[in-house]
């Protein structure tokens, strides 16, 4: 009391903590972390690096209208990263700009432009190492936003699957999605492949897709690469769907749905995004962007399509914890499953050997980790957005601040690249 007198409570209080350290959150943990490119003009989601170090992105139209193309503003939804922190159209501009752009608004409502050799709205991009350089895999969903934000639904011909040889940067596959696979709300997220002929008849190999639309049914999608055939599978289950009143907090501020215009606030409804598969090939992954667990399936559920193959399907999922709030996955060489951890400002990895979850990097730079790539070189890159700050949260202005960024991490244990081939 005396010294409460003498110094005041205000001044007591100081003299108490200037006298001894307070412990603090450190902020930053794990490698360091690498600027590898500045997005300074579209906004980006999807990153692969080749073998080689070419690396490239993708900019959804789906998720952002100012990359949306209306067939004069020269806007691309897949480039190849360049040097001085530039970008080029890629495999090309001309597949990149659709005749009238990335909408029809000839349809009513207006609708994703139905061009099976356009580029419409991608939202990954996944290398595999098939060519002697690799290829890259482009997923489009077919949709876009409206200049008033308005999410178009997809025509047949827009959601599809292309592929294209980085030794002839040129198209060598195109598969178009059914409308019973990639229904016009259907948002195809991320993709995964596994190219080991024994899996499929056609010996082609196979693909493991993710739908996480908010307005429609989320499931996984599987396509047999070599007949270009797709299906369905987990449609609509509790484990590919939002958690109901799930609501993340990233930078301390809690993030709130805007559906619509004049429409209420929702939690996020975003379901089935990131999409790793195991090291072995043997298990996938995936967690809803609208919840903190991370599930699996083995892989051979999912590439029956027997009459109770949706059956055993749904019977085979696990539920392998709580993982944080998480967009893209990756795997490595050890085994791990690396997830963004929005909350803790960082990326975690699940190890299933020990069923635990570690901390891998920590950096308060990081605010939405969306993609991640494992590159050859023993390196995780992943793309920091700032997707939380879109005008799709509330209080529904856009608080993004260019540049994006590409960083990069030296993974653990020398870890490198996953082949399935």
């Amino acid at each position: 009391m005396v010294l409460a007198k003498k110094f005041g409570l205000l001044g007591l209080v100081t003299a108490f903590s200037s006298a001894q350290q307070l412990r603090s959150d450190p902020g930053v943990a794990g490698p360091p972390l690498e600027v590898v490119h500045l997005y300074n003009d579209q906004w980006p989601t999807g990153v692969t690096v080749s073998k080689d170090g070419r690396k490239f992105s993708n900019y959804p139209p789906g998720l952002d209208a100012n990359n949306t193309n209306d067939g004069s503003n020269g806007k691309y939804t897949v480039a190849e990263l360049i040097g001085n922190n530039t970008e080029r159209p890629y495999p090309s501009a001309q597949i990149n700009n659709p005749p009238g752009g990335s909408i029809n608004y000839s349809t009513s409502p207006a609708s994703g432009a139905n061009y099976p050799n356009y580029l419409i709205g991608v939202q990954s991009v996944v290398l595999d190492p098939l060519d002697p350089l690799d290829r890259l895999w482009i997923l489009d969903t077919g949709r876009a936003l409206t200049q008033n934000s308005t999410l178009v639904p997809a025509s047949p011909g827009g959601p599809k699957l292309l592929c294209v040889s980085l030794s002839t940067d040129s198209v060598i596959q195109t598969i178009v999605f059914p409308p019973m696979v990639a229904y016009p709300d259907s948002y195809l997220n991320d993709i995964r492949f596994d190219l080991r002929p024994e899996n499929t008849a056609s010996g082609g190999g196979v693909a493991y897709i993710t739908d996480s639309s908010s307005e429609g049914r989320n499931g996984i999608i599987v396509v047999d690469l070599g007949a270009g055939v797709s299906w369905r599978h987990l449609n609509g289950i509790t484990e590919v769907r939002a958690e109901r009143s799930f609501v993340p907090y990233v930078w301390g501020t809690p993030l709130y749905y805007i559906p619509g215009s004049g429409l209420p606030l929702t939690t996020v409804p975003l379901g089935s995004d990131g999409i790793p598969i195991s090291a072995d090939g043997n298990e996938l992954f995936w967690g809803p962007v609208g919840g903190r667990y991370l599930y699996s399936i083995p892989t051979e559920r999912l590439r029956h399509q027997s009459l109770n193959s949706e059956l055993l399907a749904q019977a085979a999922v696990q539920n392998r914890g709580q993982r944080g709030v998480s967009d893209g996955f990756e795997t490595d060489t050890n085994g791990f499953i690396y997830a963004g951890n929005m909350e803790q400002n960082g990326i975690s990895f699940y190890n299933p050997a020990n069923a635990s979850t570690t901390l891998f990097v920590r950096d308060p730079r990081i605010n939405w980790v969306d993609t991640m790539s494992v590159g050859s070189d023993g390196y995780l890159y992943f793309t920091v957005n700032q997707l939380c700050f879109t005008p799709g949260f509330y209080p529904g202005t856009d608080r993004r601040e260019r540049p994006f960024v590409l960083f990069r991490a030296k993974l653990p244990g020398n870890g490198t690249r996953v082949s399935l081939q």
